[in-house]
């Protein structure tokens, strides 16, 4: 079968297919792009040292932590407090799934663009432990990432300084579906 225009034109010996399925529909890779200046996301930073006297969490502002900073408090963090991770890239995200149905957001770093490894730490997020949350880019981000950062399961990314918000929603247009 092979399609001419919009139409799908049946051989001899095969049906012509509904013009919806001869060929593959046009889509958009769809990911969130972060604004710093408008990110609800507080950082762990803010909170008192994990030794401290349990200070009151204002539950509607979510809180981000560090990996370390989540170790030292997962035992004891409050139930209807969102609570985010940075995980960095060379930390085994396994040591996350127990974990995962706590936490609305993981951050995976991007020390540098060559660095791949926050790309296999999605893949295994989204695939093997159905991480349902926000899965968000950050560190040395670029434009050109995007579309892969689509693919493998990001749905948002924090640009690094310096790259344009227009390049990387066109740079989102550029591809329907995967092409490696």
């Amino acid at each position: 079968m092979s399609a001419a225009g919009d139409r799908a034109v049946a051989s001899a010996s095969q049906p012509a297919a509904p013009a919806t399925l001869a060929r593959p529909l046009p889509g958009r890779l769809t990911l969130r792009l972060v604004d710093p200046m408008a990110d609800p996301w507080r950082a762990g930073s803010e909170l008192p040292a994990a030794s401290a006297p349990p200070a009151p969490l204002d539950p509607r502002a979510p809180v981000r932590l560090g990996w370390s900073q989540w170790q030292a408090r997962r035992a004891g963090w409050p139930e209807g407090i969102l609570v985010g991770v940075r995980l960095p890239n060379d930390v085994d995200p396994a040591l996350l799934a127990e974990d995962l149905d706590r936490l609305a957001l993981v951050e995976l770093e991007f020390p540098k663009w060559t660095d791949g490894r926050a790309y296999s730490q999605a893949h295994l997020l989204r695939r093997r432990w159905g991480y349902r949350g926000e899965l968000r880019a950050v560190g040395d981000v670029l434009v050109d990432m995007l579309p892969l950062l689509a693919r493998t399961g990001f749905d948002a990314a924090l640009l690094r300084a310096g790259q344009s918000r227009a390049a990387a929603e066109r740079a989102l247009g550029f591809f329907d579906l995967g092409y490696q």
